[in-house]
C-alpha cells in the first residue's frame, strides 16, 4: 500500500457535535527509518482545530523521530492536498534535512519542501539549527 492509500484510510470526515468536525483531511508521514506515521485534522467553530499534517507529525515525535521523507495528506475522496503554510514551517523546523521531504501537492505533482518554501527566515538567521 502507498502512501496515499495509507492516508486514504482515515480521510472520513465526520461530524461530532455543532462545533467539531474531524478527519476531512488524513496525511501518512514516511521518516527516514522507514517508519509511516499518520495523522487527521481536527475543525471547529472557533478555530482551534489543526492540520493532518500536524497530527502525523505529533506521533512520529511521540516514537522519536523527526527526520521525513515523504508526505502526502488527502481529502475525503483521496486527491492529494498541499499542506498549508503552517504545517511546511513545522516541518522545516525539526530538522534542516526536512526541507529534502518529497511532499505530492497535487495527485501525481512531487515537489521538495523547500521548493514549497522558498523564502525560509530560518536561512537568514546566519546560524545552524
Amino acid at each position: 500500500m502507498d502512501l496515499k492509500e495509507i492516508a486514504h484510510q482515515f480521510a472520513k470526515s465526520k461530524i461530532l457535535n455543532d462545533f467539531i468536525e474531524y478527519g476531512g483531511v488524513a496525511a501518512a508521514i514516511k521518516t527516514a527509518d522507514g517508519n509511516i506515521y499518520t495523522g487527521i485534522s481536527i475543525d471547529t467553530a472557533c478555530s482551534m482545530g489543526f492540520c493532518a499534517e500536524h497530527s502525523a507529525v505529533a506521533e512520529m515525535l511521540k516514537h522519536g523521530e523527526h527526520i521525513i521523507k515523504e508526505v502526502v495528506a488527502v481529502g475525503n475522496y483521496g486527491n492529494a492536498v498541499p499542506p498549508c503554510g503552517r504545517c511546511r514551517e513545522l516541518m522545516s523546523q525539526l530538522s534542516k534535512e526536512n526541507l529534502e521531504a518529497v511532499i505530492e501537492v497535487k495527485n501525481g505533482v512531487f515537489v521538495k519542501l523547500k521548493e514549497i518554501l522558498p523564502y525560509d527566515w530560518k536561512e537568514d538567521l546566519g546560524r545552524v539549527w
